[in-house]
């Protein structure tokens, strides 16, 4: 089974390419112009165990906000074109990630509804050249367009290891939710629809 997507979005705003394998190795290949965000989402393939590449310009001059939430809204839709019929999969994962003094939590349901449930009060208001309040802004739009209820919270002082925590918290629960169970026939739910 080919568990992939590819998606490439164009607006005035920014311009994208997100590839991604649900079964990979966690080789990454991102650009987006925001270091920082390079580094979460490295942190998501390696973590996740997908292959990811991801290609953003975006309008930087203005500030990162386009850029992240856009590049979720293009990952949220390549996911939920390599879940395809979602047949076999577990649907339901969860994290507990501690990273220093931070500790971070993330449950996520493969439902095909989408909602966010976001609880993190960041200390600084960057890292580096990424605004700490984009982290939510990035979530929100993966669970849109990804149809996936989405839980995250987080604990600690230090802003970007809280930050990096969520990220990875994140890349372990899909990692867990989205793996294949021998065990599962057809689809997950009772309704037998996701």
């Amino acid at each position: 089974m080919n568990r992939t997507g590819s998606l490439a979005r164009k607006t005035g705003e920014t311009d994208i390419f997100v590839s991604l394998d649900l079964d990979g190795e966690g080789v990454s290949q991102i650009d987006t112009g925001i270091g920082f965000f390079d580094h979460m989402l490295s942190a998501v393939a390696k973590h996740g165990l997908m292959d990811l590449t991801v290609r953003v310009q975006g309008d930087l001059a203005v500030d990162g906000h386009h850029t992240v939430e856009d590049t979720g809204i293009v990952f949220g839709a390549a996911l939920a074109q390599a879940l395809g019929d979602k047949k076999g999969i577990r649907r339901v994962g969860s994290c507990f990630l501690p990273m220093d003094e931070s500790l971070a939590f993330c449950a996520l349901d493969i439902s095909g509804r989408p909602y966010l449930a976001f609880d993190a009060a960041f200390p600084a208001e960057m890292c580096g050249g990424y605004a700490s309040e984009l982290t939510e802004e990035f979530f929100r739009a993966v669970s849109v367009s990804s149809g996936i209820t989405l839980h995250l919270k987080a604990e600690g002082r230090n802003t970007h290891h809280m930050i990096e925590a969520l990220y990875k918290a994140f890349a372990r629960a899909l990692r867990d939710a989205a793996a294949l169970d021998p065990r599962v026939k057809g689809v997950p739910s009772t309704k037998g629809v996701l």
